[in-house]
């Protein structure tokens, strides 16, 4: 698959399959993905945290509404970085933490396995659950399986999914 190939067919998977674990030489192909992407300065502000407990991924599933997937999940990795809302912190670090969450979800599509994203909205509870510093910051937790249906590794984009090249590009200005 080429990279080309990865982004026009990736598909959200929210569903996986619970019997199967991950490969461990796949989840150390996700990790090291992360580990590669740029970041600002180099100055790679980010630590990931793997879950594959299966109460502690259901426990996780409460840091948003949106983050259910995460119980079904085989594994999540939370992205955890130092808080970018701290004085003198750049926010730069959240463009970071975009480029390693998508190295992760690119390679773990190109090995079969599906992933989606979660925001975390509750950081008291992701904080007590995962343990990290107090003055570190999990935004995103990552979930990652094979997918429940395999069929979602060949789901074709729904139709009128993505704007027009031609409506999202202005040339030299708006």
């Amino acid at each position: 698959m080429t990279v080309w190939e990865a982004i026009r067919t990736r598909r959200m998977v929210r569903r996986f399959d619970t019997t199967r674990p991950l490969e461990p030489v796949h989840l150390e192909r996700i990790l090291d993905a992360g580990r590669h992407a740029g970041s600002s300065k180099n100055l790679q502000r980010w630590d990931f945290v793997v879950i594959e407990d299966r109460e502690l991924l259901g426990r996780l599933a409460g840091v948003g509404p949106y983050a259910g997937h995460l119980a079904g999940a085989t594994v999540a990795v939370a992205l955890v970085t130092p808080d970018p809302m701290a004085d003198g912190q750049p926010m730069s670090v959240m463009w970071d933490l975009g480029l390693a969450a998508g190295n992760m979800m690119l390679v773990a599509w190109e090995l079969g396995i599906g992933s989606c994203p979660a925001t975390v909205y509750d950081q008291a509870l992701a904080r007590s659950l995962l343990g990290y510093p107090a003055d570190h910051h999990c935004e995103y937790l990552l979930s990652f399986g094979y997918p429940a249906d395999p069929a979602d590794l060949t789901r074709p984009p729904k139709a009128g999914g993505r704007r027009s090249l031609a409506e999202v590009v202005h040339r030299g200005r708006w």
